[in-house]
């Protein structure tokens, strides 16, 4: 396969990587482009835009409710492809859209990978496609659209998968804290080191980030010092709900800086 932008941002940054988390069409409809954007310019590494779907089991309440929100707004598959087709004439960082198998097949697998590579997506997360699946019947396609498919991996996930994975995915592997849901916490335990610790040990070929709980300054550098860097997303989502009196581009700038200790300036 082709390097795309995922793989040309692990070329030149392996610590630190920041990979932000949001669900298209919140808070508000077409506020998704302008969100990537203002990611860009604070200085998120690479983004993930949640496709927003009914039943995500995998979410908690934050990304849950965001994505009720997002559907009552109007969002569709069509609308987030319309939203992003002019995308590459305003970020460069690379993009991942992250959602739920079903709507994809709705949408058609040939069409949705078409879309994307029209767009300028970069790679996908569907944590509920089955990797064996994907090899056997869809790899050879989302090859042809140079559109990386990433799996995600957990404590429980055995060693014969995670090298499973690792063989079959070209961008980077997605290391879920924990085995809970999505959702900020404030602390990393001694038993999730002790699994970031035995996932370094395996020396992967691809990157590795850490997400699921990681909300702030402390939880995104703890996790960096154990994979490329972290994948924030529901304390992001808090975030954009935020105060009405600030504008989206100061809600994002704020957070960033203060994921990264930066000063805030506004």
């Amino acid at each position: 396969m082709v390097k795309n932008r995922i793989n040309k941002l692990f070329d030149n940054k392996s610590e630190n990587v920041l990979t932000v988390y949001f669900t298209a069409g919140y808070p508000e409809l077409e506020d998704t482009l302008d969100i990537l954007v203002e990611l860009e310019k604070s200085g998120a590494d690479m983004v993930e835009i949640g496709i927003p779907y009914s039943d995500p089991v995998a979410d908690g309440p934050t990304i849950q409710e965001s994505n009720g929100v997002a559907l009552n707004n109007g969002i569709s598959m069509e609308k987030i492809f319309s939203q992003l087709k002019d995308m590459r004439q305003k970020v460069d960082i690379p993009v991942v859209l992250m959602g739920y198998f079903n709507p994809v097949l709705q949408y058609g697998l040939q069409d949705f990978c078409k879309k994307c590579k029209e767009c300028g997506v970069d790679g996908v997360i569907i944590p509920d496609l089955p990797i064996l699946e994907y090899v056997e019947q869809y790899k050879d396609l989302f090859d042809s659209y140079d559109l990386h498919n990433m799996y995600l991996i957990t404590p429980q996930t055995s060693e014969e998968r995670i090298r499973m994975i690792d063989e079959n995915t070209s961008g980077f592997i997605y290391m879920v804290s924990n085995s809970s849901i999505t959702g900020a916490k404030k602390e990393i335990s001694e038993e999730q080191l002790e699994y970031f610790n035995r996932i370094k040990s395996m020396n992967l070929s691809n990157p590795r980030l850490i997400g699921f709980g990681i909300s702030d300054n402390k939880t995104y550098r703890t996790a960096s010092e154990y994979s490329s860097g972290a994948i924030i997303g529901s304390a992001f989502i808090k975030a954009l709900k935020g105060s009405e009196k600030n504008s989206i581009a100061d809600r994002v700038h704020s957070f960033i800086n203060m994921v990264k200790g930066e000063e805030v300036n506004q």
